[in-house]
């Protein structure tokens, strides 16, 4: 019985006219405090996590540089996969061309031009209006294909150089390179 008392009790209050002011302080306390909350939450992503700040700065430096982004790291990455081609060895080769399919891959879909594969971006998305050598990307691509799926696949120093020229004329057209 003292239970449903104290209930009517707490109704009572909350309805009952004369202390709707109370109501009001308690409605405005709540609402600061919530205010609070919400910057605090923000004030943490920004300074406790990098998400804000990389958005931030990756858009004013796109806007500033008219130049994507990521482009030091696609120039470190293209320099390591050029590197390759010094080596005498096939295999070193052979990792190169993959790693030039996958950069160029990667940098589609960083522009958000590509589809969910590189072959699908070239055959359905890309346009000679985008990447002025597509046919020899295309073609570049099915080295790399042959390359993969068959081990006994043989390459040259001059194909693999061939192909690699054609994915930095590639890259460089996307203003990656």
């Amino acid at each position: 019985m003292e239970i449903v008392e104290t209930i009517v009790k707490i109704a009572d209050f909350i309805v009952f006219p004369e202390f709707s002011g109370w109501l009001a302080v308690l409605k405005f306390f709540i609402l600061g405090v919530s205010i609070f909350t919400i910057f605090f939450i923000i004030w943490v992503m920004a300074i406790r996590t990098d998400f804000l700040k990389w958005w931030l700065i990756w858009d004013i430096k796109e806007f500033f540089t008219y130049r994507p982004y990521g482009l030091p790291k696609v120039t470190k990455k293209w320099a390591k996969i050029r590197e390759r081609l010094k080596n005498d060895s096939e295999s070193e080769r052979k990792s190169a061309i993959i790693e030039a399919d996958a950069l160029l891959d990667k940098s589609l879909k960083d522009l958000q031009i590509g589809g969910t594969t590189l072959e699908e971006s070239l055959r359905k998305r890309i346009g000679p209006y985008t990447i002025s050598n597509i046919e020899e990307v295309k073609r570049a691509h099915r080295i790399r294909n042959k390359i993969v799926h068959q081990p006994d696949f043989s390459l040259t120093l001059k194909e693999a150089e061939e192909v690699l020229d054609i994915y930095e004329k590639a890259l460089k057209d996307l203003g990656m390179l």
